[in-house]
């Protein structure tokens, strides 16, 4: 049978030595999110996942946010972040920093989270630095936004409902985009 980890026997990192450690070169942009516990989840999962930074926009809550803690539990000190007022102003300064910018939504003409996975490990994605944008809990990504990003990841789903929470989403596309990046270094 197998026993629990204890945290001591993990041999996490603490704060310091995250914020010193290389991170995979992925941004996530939270276009609008409402919900704190979205927030908050985001950034537990990104720090869980090494990635670069995490920018807020518009309606989005900063930190430091007592509701963002609840289920990010530090997460939100230890992941960088940003905030713009206008998430079109963090979409054109990541592409200005030479970042491939997705849209995380169901469009014409999307692709797949697993066809841009395996073209980043075949090392056919444009460019080495990835920006994904997941949007509000109710509208999505703002039109304006999907049309200035590269092209829409779309995480297919086969159940009666055409999407799902945010937070949730985040995690499967932080995961997997993350899983390639760790195995197109390994070439």
């Amino acid at each position: 049978m197998s026993k629990k980890l204890t945290t001591a026997e993990m041999g996490r990192m603490n704060i310091d030595q995250y914020k010193e450690s290389d991170k995979l070169p992925l941004v996530v942009v939270l276009d609008n999110v409402r919900s704190q516990h979205n927030v908050g989840a985001v950034f537990r999962t990104a720090d869980a996942m090494r990635i670069e930074r995490v920018i807020l926009c518009g309606i989005c809550c900063c930190p430091p946010n007592a509701e963002i803690h609840k289920t990010a539990l530090g997460a939100e000190e230890s992941v960088e972040w940003q905030y713009y007022k206008n998430t079109l102003d963090a979409v054109h300064a990541l592409q200005a920093e030479g970042y491939t910018v997705f849209a995380v939504e169901q469009a014409h003409d999307s692709v797949t989270l697993e066809d841009v996975a395996e073209q980043i490990v075949n090392g056919t994605c444009p460019n080495g630095k990835w920006a994904v944008v997941l949007g509000h809990e109710v509208f999505g990504v703002q039109q304006e936004v999907v049309d200035s990003c590269t092209q829409c990841i779309e995480i297919p789903q086969y159940g009666t409902k055409h999407s799902m929470n945010v937070s949730v989403t985040a995690g499967i596309v932080m995961y997997r985009l993350a899983s390639s990046l760790r195995r197109a270094t390994k070439k």
